[in-house]
């Protein structure tokens, strides 16, 4: 039985310090891999460790991420196990690698939820944000290769100005492929991002608030598809706050990164912020780390009083719990500091003004 006071729900491994894709705006930039062979990928040991250790303290789900998760060189292996241990499985894929024989082990885990990136409603707009031509076919192979398999998976796209205009064709693309859902996700300024910005190709906040309440206020309606706006909850409608998908809210509070090297950290960010790696895998014990790292412990003792600016003011705090603190710590070295989104969104007179705390 878990007795944790502070249960670990979901351990995050990035997988591949590679990427067989160089998207245009990714936030980790991995190193382009094209063919699987230049970068390490976490060692399967390392996989089992964290998951022995993470199990008596609550763990019951893992997302499988990258760089690109299915370049791993054992990835059938890494699937076997989180079978045998019974555990959620979650993979977010850009579909490339996505081939029969891998769609149906996935589909062994009951209830595997799988995510697949496709960030244009054609050829040409995907390839120009993914850097790789012949990857939107790919990618769509794959997904037909997940729905005949049995998993009708989640489509994301992630917004800029060159595919705002597709939002809607989107829409029918992944309903065309037999998806379960689409979300729509906002650049965050990171890593690769800062070049969308450099390129003035990022969209403005008074834009995707615009476009956010489209989806959720006309599209959603038009579609049997579950619809996800990915800003900031207090940017949502209250009946889709109502309807508590969970989409917008962080779960920092019950989440663990391990990231190619074998560390534990905050989460992928531990790759460009080193302060945000707590310890590593087989050397220091996951309870350990989990239970008295001071991040963690401040971060537990300090959410949500702690958030500052907007967020501070904010009525959604204490479910939205400043939306991503390691984009801002990322940004600022401060886990308080307010959301860039909504500190601009403040700015700029657009943050709804029924959400301020009294």
């Amino acid at each position: 039985m878990n007795s944790c006071a502070h249960p670990l729900r979901q351990i995050y491994f990035y997988l591949t310090q590679g990427c067989n894709l160089a998207c245009r705006h990714c936030w980790l930039a991995p190193k382009f891999d094209p063919g699987a062979d230049r970068y390490p990928a976490l060692a399967v040991e390392f996989f089992e460790t964290a998951i022995r250790e993470a199990k008596p303290i609550g763990l019951s789900g893992v997302k499988l991420t990258g760089g690109e998760p299915l370049m791993h060189p054992d990835i059938v292996r890494l699937l076997e196990i989180v079978q045998h241990e019974e555990l959620g499985l979650n993979i977010e894929t850009n579909g490339v690698l996505c081939t029969p024989r891998l769609a149906a082990e996935i589909a062994k885990s009951e209830n595997a939820f799988v995510s697949v990136s496709l960030d244009g409603a054609d050829a040409a707009t995907h390839e120009w944000v993914r850097g790789v031509k012949g990857s939107f076919e790919q990618a769509l192979q794959g997904i037909r290769n997940l729905v005949e398999a049995g998993i009708r998976p989640q489509i994301i796209m992630s917004l800029m100005k060159v595919n705002a205009g597709q939002v809607e064709a989107m829409i029918r693309l992944a309903e065309s492929l037999g998806a379960d859902s689409a979300k729509f996700n906002i650049i965050q300024p990171s890593g690769r991002a800062e070049q969308i910005k450099d390129s003035q190709n990022m969209l403005e906040v008074g834009d995707l608030i615009a476009l956010g309440r489209r989806v959720e206020m006309e599209l959603a309606p038009s579609t049997e598809l579950k619809l996800f706006f990915d800003y900031p909850m207090v940017f949502r409608p209250l009946s889709r706050i109502a309807e508590r998908d969970g989409c917008g809210v962080c779960g920092i509070l019950g989440i663990l990164g391990v990231i190619p090297s074998g560390h534990y950290a905050l989460c992928g960010i531990g790759e460009h912020v080193p302060e945000l790696v707590f310890g590593s895998v087989g050397n220091d014990r996951l309870e350990e780390v989990w239970n008295t790292h001071p991040f963690l412990k401040d971060l537990r003792q300090g959410l949500p009083d702690r958030l500052e600016g907007v967020c501070a003011r904010c009525l959604m705090k204490h479910r939205c719990l400043g939306s991503c603190v390691a984009q801002n710590y990322y940004a600022t070295g401060s886990f308080w500091a307010p959301f860039w989104f909504c500190s601009r969104a403040d700015a700029a007179g657009l943050f709804p003004p029924t959400r301020y705390a009294p």
